[in-house]
């Protein structure tokens, strides 16, 4: 499993992997915001965390469809599918893996990216908390729909689809921490605990489900 998460995100690091792409269309993503709204530096920070999580889960998204596809296409996947270790292990390693190489950039960029949105210091590390907490539950979601396009040839849309819908509960509750703990009234702590808890959620139930798609796959 050591070298399984190794191996993963290495090829995340390298070969336009995740994680430059991913920072990338994330940066492009705030940039373009203040162009679209106005030099108004007080409607940046009041809508920045929002802008920053929305730009955050559609770059998590990206890459999510080579999850499986390219041990498919080498048949590691068929010799990870006839080992003797239980292959929602496997699973779960490779989502781990794949956080590691396309989710931790994005969270290190979050604080660099807020200076684009006029965010100030709490702001700043709420929202990377919140991602630190949020994203690896979009990765968990995310291998459910790459296992289920794993047979299709062109199936990043297909994912995004299955996805993102899932995903909206992570970014309303991320979104509604980050604005608990700039606002006086609104609490950060319950919002933060329900992402936490959706995160462990599905970190059982994305590899389960992950799994069992792509043991149907096979046969």
């Amino acid at each position: 499993m050591w070298a399984l998460y190794r191996r993963d995100v290495q090829l995340s690091m390298r070969a336009g992997g995740g994680a430059l792409i991913g920072v990338l269309f994330f940066l492009t993503v705030v940039a373009v915001i203040p162009f679209g709204v106005g030099p108004d530096l007080n409607l940046l920070a009041r809508i920045g965390p929002a802008i920053l999580w929305i730009g955050a889960l559609l770059a998590a998204l990206l890459g999510l469809d080579r999850l499986f596809q390219l041990d498919r296409e080498d048949g590691s996947l068929d010799l990870m599918l006839m080992q003797e270790v239980p292959m929602f292990l496997t699973v779960l390693v490779k989502c781990l893996a794949h956080w590691t190489g396309s989710g931790v950039p994005l969270i290190i960029a979050s604080p660099l990216l807020g200076l684009f949105m006029n965010i100030d210091g709490i702001a700043m590390l709420a929202v990377a908390a919140t991602l630190l907490a949020g994203t690896p539950a979009i990765t968990f979601i995310g291998a459910v729909g790459a296992a289920v396009s794993v047979t299709l040839p062109r199936g990043g849309l297909l994912v995004s689809v299955l996805v993102l819908p899932l995903a909206i509960p992570v970014l309303i509750f991320g979104v509604s921490a980050v604005y608990g703990a700039v606002e006086d009234p609104a609490p950060f702590m319950p919002p933060f605990l329900i992402l936490c808890a959706i995160t462990l959620f599905f970190s059982v139930l994305g590899p389960l489900a992950a799994s069992a798609a792509l043991q149907a796959s096979s046969d």
